[in-house]
């Protein structure tokens, strides 16, 4: 949980700022698909090296790059390109997933999360993950922020702003499959998003709100796992939970 809460906070203050909120979520299906044909060819055809979680990272690549270069060649609107890519990539992975035998326990696995089945192999993963995310967004902040905020202004200063907005989608769709084992695909949205929303109405500069975005996420994971705890209730549900509410409650007092 803290391993997601990094790039969450880093990506998901790019994400509320540049408005594309919905576009995690429709990665995030996509997402399904790719793990569905991961562990189909595994079973299957015996492609051992072919984890469900390489699949999650080339389907959420795929569909990122994918409904980038839709939205600004074909001047489609970007909220139906991305409900097709929703509906596409659930309905791939249930086929996939249909198909695989022994497989359809594990559907209810990826599409809530359950973070109390991540293996040592998968902490691996998402620590190196974590590493190339951040390493890219230090890098290369300034041009996010630039696209962020006036993509007109930043071509004019010379910055390749359909470059970079390719980039930050890549770096959506790398934090959604870190966080799809934490909370699922139905919910990484929530996580994603809600952290970076609630930093934004305290502090105004970016720095800020990435740090902040992160320590409330740190919070969220770590309070929502303990108090699943006890009760026994699904911890991906307890974390979108008590996001949700203090989201709200944040709405609430902000208004007042």
């Amino acid at each position: 949980g803290l391993l997601a809460s990094l790039p969450c906070g880093i990506v998901g203050t790019y994400v509320v700022t540049r408005r594309i909120t919905y576009l995690a979520g429709g990665i995030a299906h996509c997402v399904l698909g790719g793990m569905g044909f991961a562990r189909y060819m595994q079973v299957v055809h015996g492609w051992h090296f072919f984890e469900p979680i390489l699949g999650a990272v080339l389907a959420a690549l795929s569909a990122a790059f994918i409904i980038g270069w839709i939205n600004i060649k074909a001047r489609e609107r970007m909220d139906t390109v991305i409900s097709a890519f929703w509906g596409m990539g659930m309905a791939t992975g249930i086929m996939f997933i249909s198909k695989t035998p022994g497989y359809g326990e594990d559907l209810t696995a990826y599409l809530f999360g359950n973070i109390l089945l991540v293996t040592s192999h998968d902490l691996l993963i998402i620590a190196g993950l974590d590493l190339l995310i951040v390493s890219i967004a230090l890098l290369f902040h300034k041009q996010f922020v630039a696209v962020c905020f006036d993509e007109e202004f930043a071509m004019l200063r010379g910055i390749n702003s359909k470059l970079f907005y390719f980039l930050m989608l890549a770096l959506t769709a790398l934090s959604v499959v870190l966080m799809v084992s934490i909370v699922g695909i139905v919910m990484v949205i929530v996580l994603l998003t809600l952290p970076a929303a609630i930093a934004g109405r305290f502090t105004k500069r970016m720095g800020s709100m990435m740090a902040l975005a992160t320590g409330i996420c740190c919070i969220f994971t770590t309070v929502g796992l303990a108090c699943s705890y006890q009760p026994n209730l699904p911890a991906g549900a307890s974390i979108i939970i008590l996001a949700g509410i203090s989201y709200l409650i944040t709405v609430i007092l902000k208004r007042n």
